[in-house]
């Protein structure tokens, strides 16, 4: 049995101190898009603001100085992932790179991938997406099924990947594949790759969703070479090195804030009525008193990936309750104003509305679904 360690922590003064800079920038680039728009925002795909925020250093921060990072510690990550999202800045192409990529490849890399893909992820110069799930196995990671072989060039990998975000944008994938045993073999077997887009024998097929936005993607394997060091750790080791992945994947503010931007439209829309009613007072209120301590939960779980450690369980517990969350605020904001009388309600609130509704059930199952995160705390507190 595992215990539960979410204690309280204060971000550091000399992180705080990114804010003004980040709000800056915010203020010069976003505040021209509409809200509809940046309520996309980790999904929003743009390379020539990913480079300029590697520009102005604020890309790879967790990373080290000689792999081109800012030298600095996770919570100075936290401040300005949380900044973007709050303004819904468009950080899709770098995300998957900057929170979980490089992490991994700094942990379990080799000199040599350290010195040839950090750098170029702290440029914004490379991006990359997660190559974890699979048709017929969903969140269950231990069933893939794409496989990598040895051959005397290094790898062949054949296989497909589904719900892949933003895949026809990037250039890299780290896949979660099987290189020796079955799939009922479960966790053993497993080993992760770096498998380049661009090579000949992968194919991507992007997915429409509801709202008509074509992110997620199939992505087809046949007989698709690797080099030898494609290998990224050690072989066997992949369900160790992708549980200790979604650590970054499932804590940070990203998972309480997907509908942040249509939260601050309908604040910014109460304060133009001359007389808030009582329930749109409360419900702003019940949102914040929700909001308030799940951001202390993420603060205090960025803590412990400070200190080095691997807060799974801590992880999965507050990407359950963030998403539950996300997903109650675009329902609430309908009903609220449903009842108002008039029809005198912003467009871009209603558009920004109309997004969230339809991408909302989305939010608990990307970085695993609610089942399979509450299997993880009830396993980790012995009550399963």
């Amino acid at each position: 049995m595992t215990s539960l360690s979410l204690t309280p922590i204060a971000i550091p003064a000399e992180d705080e101190r990114l804010r003004s800079s980040v709000r800056a920038l915010l203020n010069e680039i976003v505040s021209s898009i509409p809200p509809q728009i940046r309520a996309r925002s980790w999904n929003g795909f743009d390379p020539s603001f990913s480079r300029e925020l590697g520009r102005r250093g604020l890309l790879g921060l967790t990373m080290p100085v000689e792999y081109g990072g800012g030298g600095r510690s996770a919570f100075a990550r936290f401040v300005v992932a949380e900044e973007m999202l709050n303004r819904g800045a468009p950080v899709g192409s770098h995300w998957i790179a900057d929170r979980q990529s490089a992490p991994l490849i700094l942990k379990y890399g080799t000199e040599a991938q350290k010195q040839f893909y950090l750098p170029r992820i702290c440029r914004g110069d490379a991006f990359f997406c997660i190559g974890m799930s699979e048709p017929n196995s969903g969140s269950d990671l231990a069933s893939v099924r794409s496989r990598a072989t040895r051959n005397g060039l290094g790898w062949v990998l054949n296989g497909q990947k589904i719900w892949t975000t933003n895949a026809h944008n990037c250039h890299y994938m780290i896949a979660l594949v099987r290189t020796s045993g079955r799939s009922d073999d479960r966790h053993r077997g497993l080993s992760q790759v770096i498998v380049d887009l661009s090579l000949p024998g992968v194919s991507i097929r992007p997915i429409t969703d509801l709202s008509g936005d074509a992110h997620f993607c199939e992505v087809f394997f046949d007989n698709v070479q690797l080099s030898e060091d494609a290998l990224i750790g050690q072989e066997g080791n992949g369900w160790q090195q992708v549980t200790s992945e979604l650590a970054f994947e499932r804590s940070g503010p990203e998972r309480l804030l997907s509908s942040i931007v249509l939260f601050n439209e309908w604040l910014a829309f109460l304060r133009t009525e001359k007389h808030v009613s009582a329930p749109s007072k409360r419900l702003a209120g019940k949102i914040l008193a929700d909001l308030i301590p799940l951001r202390a939960m993420s603060v205090a779980v960025t803590g412990m990936l400070a200190a080095g450690r691997s807060p799974n369980l801590e992880a999965a517990l507050v990407k359950d309750l963030g998403t539950a969350l996300e997903q109650s605020i675009p329902a609430a904001i309908a009903d609220d104003l449903s009842a108002r009388q008039d029809n005198a309600i912003p467009a871009e609130l209603l558009a920004t509305l109309t997004y969230l509704v339809q991408v909302a059930p989305s939010f608990s199952l990307r970085g695993g679904t609610r089942e399979i995160l509450r299997g993880i705390v009830a396993r980790g507190l012995g009550v399963q």
